[in-house]
């Protein structure tokens, strides 16, 4: 009797492991769907350059204050129907920035797209955790790889639709549509977890414990590097190296699908070495790309680069996130500490890159990133306390599933 039961558990976490796989592959499909459709949305909001970059903020200010909110969600609600609920509203709140016909409502909508995404991010994070928890080995590069996998799928989706000059609103409507029943549907083999009966739950608003700050420390040298050669990989090609726009182009994209393909295989790596050794040599390989691009004389050199960068990035981010779902008794506030660093970083890396550059070079911005790669090597062991090799969390910070 007691084979019988865990087989059919362990069948239910498996199936919960590709729909956790899935809802990642949506979020990140509609990011990509967004992305694609930016200069659209910007010419129907009538809006300059400089109005879009300060309404482009808003998403990480809406996504900073509500992401806390998740585990309270999660706790009320459980973790299943809490993922569908901040899922779906996700999935619909792509439709808004294209609805918005001038600067104030375009900064209203893109708050709203922030603060749903940050939410079912954390909630989405916090479950794949607990999946990774019950199969006992890693899973969470394979989830974000799984994100990148969507985020490219939903812009070569709205590249189509660019090209085909379709209006962004209906692009945007058809794809909320799709996604919101792919969502949805998935949501219904994840874990469905529940607060234990003598568990507090987490507050709505609060600090994140100390143990996410060291964690996000990690994170935001990661996210400033990607965010840096994502933004400014293919200018610091044509402008450093003065090579056709095709090419350096070419080096964004291979960067891209570098991170992509690192973070689906990056799982084994993790298994078989731990995270502390694998951030510590993805710190050493992402420093030798930063040299490498910072004394490239040849586009070739550079595009390596740029490459070993990515490469040595991906897996860092999932594994924070890991180590922080398991770093205390409240998981979702741990991990939404940890994702809050890590969107601030996403969000003043490309400005930083920009003003270090016109202060000087920049060559010397992506000096900046090498040296804060340095500190993915100098500081992985913050991720000790979190490694699922070495530490088992408490039973008490465990949700318990609904029978």
């Amino acid at each position: 009797m007691g084979t019988g039961t865990g087989v059919h558990d362990q069948r239910e976490v498996r199936r919960a492991r590709y729909a956790v796989a899935a809802v990642f592959a949506v979020h990140g499909a509609v990011t990509g769907s967004f992305a694609t459709r930016v200069p659209w949305i910007q010419d129907h909001a009538g809006v300059s350059a400089g109005q879009l970059g300060l309404a482009l903020a808003f998403p990480a200010i809406g996504a900073s204050l509500a992401m806390p909110l998740a585990g309270s969600i999660s706790h009320r609600f459980g973790a299943r129907n809490a993922l569908r609920g901040l899922i779906a509203l996700w999935t619909l709140a792509l439709v808004l920035p294209s609805l918005a016909p001038n600067m104030l409502t375009l900064c209203l909508a893109l708050f709203v797209y922030g603060a749903t995404a940050g939410m079912s991010d954390v909630a989405m994070n916090a479950l794949g955790v607990e999946v990774e928890n019950r199969l006992d080995k890693s899973i969470m590069s394979g989830l974000h790889g799984m994100w990148s996998a969507g985020a490219l799928i939903g812009s070569a989706a709205g590249t189509l639709a660019a090209h085909l000059g379709a209006d962004a609103r209906l692009h945007h409507a058809l794809a909320a549509a799709v996604l919101t029943v792919v969502g949805v549907a998935v949501c219904a083999w994840v874990l469905d977890l529940q607060p234990a009966a003598d568990e507090e739950p987490p507050p709505r608003f609060a600090l994140p414990p100390r143990s996410a700050l060291l964690i996000g420390a990690i994170g935001f040298c990661a996210v400033f590097a990607e965010g840096a050669s994502l933004d400014w990989s293919a200018v610091y090609l044509r402008d450093q190296l003065e090579t056709s726009a095709g090419l350096a182009a070419a080096c964004t994209t291979g960067f891209t699908l570098t991170m992509a393909i690192a973070r689906i295989a990056g799982d084994r790596v993790v298994d078989r070495y731990g995270a502390v050794r694998t951030v510590r040599a993805s710190g050493f390989v992402a420093v030798a790309g930063g040299l490498l691009i910072v004394l490239a004389e040849h586009p070739a050199m550079a595009m390596t680069g740029f490459a070993l960068m990515g490469l040595g990035i991906a897996v860092v981010v999932p594994l924070c996130f890991a180590a922080a779902g398991r770093s205390g008794s409240h998981p979702s506030l741990a991990i939404a500490g940890v994702a809050t660093i890590t969107y601030t970083s996403g969000l003043i890396a490309p400005s930083a890159i920009g003003l270090l550059a016109q202060a000087t070079s920049l060559m010397v911005s992506f000096v900046l990133v090498t040296v804060l790669s340095c500190g993915l090597a100098g500081f992985a062991n913050v991720l000790r306390a979190g490694d699922r090799t070495t530490v088992t969390r408490p039973d008490a910070a465990v949700p318990e599933p609904r029978p």
